[in-house]
């Protein structure tokens, strides 16, 4: 199974302050997304985003919001961890974390993360082996997409007002919607690097993970509350015969 999530870290509650009830619905299907990812897999791969770019990163890791605001701790492995928290840790995996802490399941997530600028077949290729190592595993292994949408969708959005924001996200809207892979992979990197859109590359990882298989898909959220695009699905394969 596949679940899909923005990053935008006020879904943390003690972040939003003024803004918890506006991301209110945001958040309770993020939390849908990951409960039901939990409910398939206690093994989940996350796949952001990030500026430090290609790398794996071990479910013992732990970081911190702290840098957006609020000093809250989350861990990759929720069952429990040791580890020295890292207040630089990278924000797809932060709200990883935050989504699996609140799936009520223990769950292990492996982050794995791309650069923001990574070519689509960069993204296809890891997405085709993540998605042969889920195959080759004895038991089941989530995928969690965790990504934004374009952030020009207003003059008061991040980048400003770019006209082509609402195309680009109608059209992620619509791939997300009906599991399509090939409309995530034709996705166009320069015009989403233009439209500041994050989750570009990390949903097409999902597209080369999910190419050659049959997906059922579910758009349970939508929204630009803040001029940038928040989409939220589930994807899951249809049975074999």
């Amino acid at each position: 199974m596949v679940a899909v999530v923005p990053e935008p870290p006020l879904l943390v509650p003690e972040l939003a302050t003024g803004a918890a009830a506006e991301t209110a619905d945001l958040r309770a299907a993020c939390v849908t997304a990951g409960s039901r990812l939990a409910a398939t897999a206690r093994r989940w791969i996350a796949v952001g985003a990030d500026p430090g770019g290609r790398r794996t990163v071990g479910p013992a890791a732990r970081g911190s919001f702290v840098g957006f605001g609020a000093d809250v701790v989350v861990g990759l492995d929720t069952t429990g961890s040791d580890s020295a928290v890292d207040r630089e840790f990278p924000l797809p995996l932060l709200v990883a974390g935050w989504v699996a802490g609140r799936s009520g399941t223990g769950v292990q997530v492996r982050g794995e993360l791309v650069a923001p600028d990574a070519s689509t077949v960069e993204c296809l290729d890891l997405g085709a082996m993540l998605a042969a190592e889920c195959a080759a595993s004895p038991e089941p292994v989530g995928l969690l997409v965790v990504g934004d949408g374009a952030a020009r969708h207003s003059e008061n959005a991040p980048g400003h007002l770019d006209e082509r924001a609402g195309p680009f996200d109608a059209a992620v809207m619509a791939a997300l919607g009906a599991a399509d892979a090939a409309g995530l992979a034709a996705l166009d990197a320069t015009v989403a690097t233009a439209l500041l859109a994050s989750g570009r590359a990390p949903w097409q990882v999902l597209a080369g993970a999910a190419r050659g298989s049959r997906w059922s898909g579910e758009l349970l959220h939508s929204s630009t509350p803040y001029g940038v695009g928040y989409h939220v699905a589930v994807w899951v394969p249809w049975p074999r015969r």
